[in-house]
């Protein structure tokens, strides 16, 4: 990946009038009519207002409307340093983080954290080749029963295209009826599914070669047939929710593990991933 360090950030957007520029042109590209009068124009930067305008009519365009920054107060090259310390974080930023790296309020920080977390949730391509899926429990240590189907934790179901990308949900239960449409969803039908021998997996295997592996006799690796690499995703998940934030609401959980899938599936991105992201921050919800 293309190094983008805190000296190019700084260098790049080195105030409010840069990163409102930038996503200006993100957002409306190299705009040359007026959609007022039609004429061939320039748009210039309104002094005191987070806009621009029109040189002939004065018709204004809101870059931020409908965006993540929109009727933000906080100052918009804060926003984008949060934005870079998300992208290239690798075990995720707590709100406390942002609030001592921004100087902002808690609660000002954990509504920034959770905006720029829906810019993790975006449209992907059915898996497809040879995938692993697997599911996992969060939910810190609980008395009783460890694993799956212990009380008291929220489920994970996840897929993951070997040397590919990832797709993972937070589930209400392991039945068929829940396992199924999250194959149909994200796996390409034909493709080579990797499980354990959980009962359901085989239940819902119709329309993909299946294998298993036994994981209770010990067993972990049989030639090509493992779940190594989304057990993997697993194990760096739950370290980052342990390291990083304690504990994630189970209401919230969604947009945590979607952070997490992403960077997954970006990990041979060339770039940055603060600029797919800042692209993905410029366009209406």
């Amino acid at each position: 990946m293309e190094r983008f360090t805190i000296k190019d950030f700084n260098a790049q957007y080195p105030d409010d009038t840069a990163c409102l520029k930038a996503i200006f042109k993100n957002r409306y590209g190299a705009l040359r009519i007026c959609l007022g009068c039609d004429k061939r124009t320039t748009f210039y930067r309104v002094k005191e207002r987070k806009c621009y305008a029109c040189q002939y009519c004065g018709y204004q365009l809101h870059s931020l409307a409908d965006t993540i920054f929109h009727k933000s107060d906080t100052p918009l090259k804060s926003w984008f340093y949060a934005i870079y310390l998300f992208a290239n974080s690798k075990n995720g930023v707590s709100a406390k983080e942002l609030e001592r790296q921004l100087g902002v309020t808690y609660k000002t920080a954990w509504r920034m954290a959770k905006q720029i977390r829906v810019l993790f949730h975006t449209p992907a391509r059915k898996l497809s080749h040879t995938v692993e899926m697997d599911d996992t429990y969060i939910g810190g240590v609980q008395p009783g029963k460890r694993g799956r189907g212990a009380a008291g934790k929220s489920i994970v179901l996840g897929a993951v295209q070997r040397d590919g990308r990832l797709a993972a949900s937070v589930v209400s239960n392991l039945s068929a009826d829940t396992v199924r449409p999250f194959i149909e969803k994200h796996i390409q039908p034909g493709a080579a599914l990797m499980t354990d021998e959980f009962t359901t997996y085989r239940r819902t295997r119709k329309g993909y070669t299946h294998r298993t592996i036994n994981h209770s006799s010990g067993k972990y690796v049989r030639g090509k047939v493992h779940t190594n690499t989304i057990e993997g995703f697993w194990s760096q998940l739950k370290r980052s929710i342990s390291g990083t934030y304690h504990a994630v609401s189970p209401k919230y959980l969604q947009q945590y593990v979607n952070e997490f899938a992403y960077r997954y599936s970006k990990r041979e991105w060339p770039t940055s991933l603060f600029f797919p992201m800042l692209a993905r921050a410029g366009r209406p919800a």
